[in-house]
């Protein structure tokens, strides 16, 4: 088992900060999602990866481990999904997706984590 990074429970604040006003409205098919990176050859070994898509999370973490439309990052050093950072935003509409998608890398980053990728 791996240790939790110190930065985690600010990352969890920042999260937790933010709302989709569109989340449970009529055509909201789309997520965030945040992977925790680990790469042992890092100073700080680990890091965020938020994505957005109109896929289910899960789904979405598979595929970029199997190499389909993947982040470099999240194939070679995704450990797995942070759910308790996104759930509660989920599902909304694109356009808000893609603004959430930003909007979190730079408040991750603002927020002390090291290793922040995506999010664009």
């Amino acid at each position: 088992m791996m240790a939790t990074p110190a930065w985690m429970p600010d990352a969890v604040r920042a999260a937790g900060a933010f709302r989709a006003v569109t989340r449970g409205k009529r055509g909201a098919h789309h997520s965030v999602y945040v992977i925790l990176l680990h790469d042992p050859r890092r100073r700080d070994p680990f890091g965020l990866y938020v994505g957005q898509s109109s896929r289910d999370p899960d789904w979405r973490f598979d595929q970029h481990k199997a190499g389909y439309k993947a982040s470099g990052e999240v194939r070679r050093f995704g450990q797995c999904l942070l759910p308790e950072l996104f759930e509660h935003l989920n599902p909304m509409l694109q356009w808000e997706s893609l603004e959430l998608e930003a909007a979190l890398a730079a408040e991750f980053r603002a927020a002390g984590v090291p290793w922040v990728e995506g999010g664009h």
